[in-house]
């Protein structure tokens, strides 16, 4: 496992976004889920986007004026929530990270799963998604 977390690693140095200190994007091996897993100043947060799905949840966050419903978050600590967002995380050119494999960064580790990806936090808390369910903890 820590070579492909080394290999994916390697991948995505070119595509770290300027704000944060370490940036780790990868996709399910069907290309429907996107994730990223970053930290920056001491926070780190893990950030999925599906591409095809039935909505589990069908209300906006509060006072959200962005899009919705298909990104879930969890940060270092707390619990998961439904993203309000004005990006994507979706790059075709993110390296596949194959099932029963799992990245880790900043306190959170994602795995991915025939089920799906689920992103949790070091208390726990966190985010399973797929594309017939999501939820978060």
């Amino acid at each position: 496992m820590r070579s492909a977390i080394l290999a994916l690693g390697g991948m995505l140095a070119l595509t770290q976004p300027a704000l944060a200190d370490d940036y780790l994007g990868f996709q399910s091996p069907t290309g429907n889920i996107h994730c990223a897993v970053y930290t920056w100043a001491g926070g780190a947060e893990a950030r999925c986007d599906l591409i095809d799905l039935t909505p589990s949840y069908t209300r906006a966050p509060a006072g959200c004026d962005l899009d919705w419903g298909f990104a879930f978050i969890v940060g270092k600590t707390g619990k998961g929530v439904l993203g309000c967002v004005g990006d994507t995380t979706i790059d075709r050119g993110n390296p596949v990270l194959p099932y029963g494999e799992a990245v880790s960064m900043g306190g959170i580790s994602c795995v991915s799963a025939k089920t799906g990806v689920t992103c949790t936090n070091a208390e726990g808390h966190g985010f399973s998604v797929r594309k017939a369910q999501q939820k978060l903890y």
